[in-house]
């Protein structure tokens, strides 16, 4: 296979599994607030469940072909952990952040919304924030301890995590810039304000960065093993050519 082939194959993966992420996360939030009957704890419930559903199913279908990153900061804290070669991180991060605002207008569409309609939706404040530094910094350090330690478990781990930390966080765990961005565009349950995404992928970034520093020495990378392990969400290291 050459380089160029599995690249795009990569890229591909990570496109589809962005792009049902958030139809799944948008959709349920549109399908949860239209049953419930202003019950937001039901609909929070129903956005939950759905998104933590649809998280494990994307990480075991796409973690073999791409790594099931769907995330800029895992992305980059598996490029920095050398599970990922930091040429590729770029392609990564553009395909998620492409695709994912490519999931919120399907999702709209397919519950006959305006099509990135900007959200009105108002997530701002001292509460916001920490909150998403903590459900990152939770996520990242998760993935680079179960990928090592339980591989074959963190499909379950991660959907797990995000499940429970739209109900511990006070932002409901967006943990991820892509995801950010792209909710900002739909004026429905799961979105949020322009305004505020800023100050969210500011503290999206600390926490990544916070957990890589924390967990990297918790858990070191042993630069002197003749192979790198190659498992869960950091399956995929790059070619050499």
């Amino acid at each position: 296979m050459s380089t160029r082939t599995d690249l795009l194959r990569r890229l591909i993966a990570e496109a589809l599994g962005t792009a049902f992420l958030l139809a799944t996360v948008v959709g349920s939030g549109i399908m949860g607030e239209q049953l419930a009957g202003g019950n937001s704890a039901i609909a929070l419930l129903a956005n939950a469940l759905a998104t933590a559903a649809m998280l494990y199913v994307l990480i075991v279908w796409f973690e073999a072909i791409s790594g099931a990153h769907f995330n800029p900061v895992v992305t980059l804290s598996m490029a920095a952990r050398g599970d990922l070669a930091w040429k590729l991180a770029p392609a990564y991060i553009l395909v998620q952040f492409v695709a994912a605002i490519a999931g919120v207008g399907i999702a709209d569409a397919m519950f006959d919304l305006p099509i990135y309609w900007w959200s009105q939706h108002i997530r701002s404040g001292p509460s916001q924030w920490p909150s998403e530094f903590i459900a990152t910094f939770g996520l990242i350090g998760l993935i680079w301890v179960g990928s090592r330690n339980r591989a074959k478990a963190v499909p379950a781990l991660v959907a797990s995590y995000i499940g429970a930390a739209y109900w511990f966080t006070a932002s409901t765990s967006f943990a991820n810039p892509a995801v950010t961005v792209a909710r900002a565009m739909t004026n429905s349950f799961a979105g949020i304000r322009p305004l505020d995404v800023p100050a969210f992928v500011v503290a999206q970034t600390l926490g990544t960065i916070a957990a890589v520093t924390v967990f990297g020495w918790l858990v070191p990378v042993r630069r002197d093993s003749a192979a790198e392990v190659k498992s869960g969400i950091s399956a995929i290291v790059a070619p050499e050519s």
